[in-house]
């Protein structure tokens, strides 16, 4: 993506890091940011002028404030978030990490957790950054998604392929 491979020629990784973080909290924590990139109803000069101000009024790398008004021009602001995230993997990689997402019936406790993430981290070769989250229809078990590779061993997915496998049956 050129926009990590500019920042990387320009050893600017730091940054970048520190935009896209900035700019996902913002997304987050932001309606009318979230409504300006998806509304077909404003303008793409009028998208183009509020990201730039919004983006350098953020601080943001020059390389990402160029991007984003690019994206504006085109009509591609609605796809930030995925923009964000991808770029977020490319500096975890860069860095030789990698996020697992992981869902649990409960909150996974801090001693689990971390024996997950170094269990994970020796797996894979690559330090592994935990996302948690809680699904409580799992009852019981984890689903762990690393990359492309997942791994379900909830109740839930036990039960599903029990509930199949007596269809077959009968």
């Amino acid at each position: 993506m050129a926009i990590f491979e500019i920042a990387e020629d320009n050893k600017n990784l730091d940054g970048l890091e520190s935009g896209v973080s900035d700019l996902s909290t913002a997304l987050n924590e932001s309606a009318d940011l979230r409504a300006l990139i998806a509304s077909p109803i404003v303008s793409r000069a009028e998208q183009e002028a509020a990201i730039t101000k919004v983006s350098q009024k953020m601080g943001l790398d020059p390389v990402l404030v160029n991007a984003l008004a690019l994206m504006a021009q085109k009509r591609r602001l609605f796809v930030l978030p995925q923009l964000l995230g991808a770029l977020r993997d490319m500096l975890a990689d860069a860095r030789g990490e990698v996020s697992a997402e992981v869902i649990s019936a409960k909150p996974l406790t801090k001693a689990q957790s971390e024996k997950l993430a170094k269990t994970l981290s020796e797996r894979m070769g690559k330090t592994v950054t935990i996302n948690a989250a809680v699904d409580e229809d799992l009852v019981g078990g984890l689903v762990v998604k690393v990359g492309s590779k997942m791994i379900d061993t909830s109740i839930r997915s036990r039960l599903n392929s029990l509930q199949n496998a007596m269809k077959e049956v009968g």
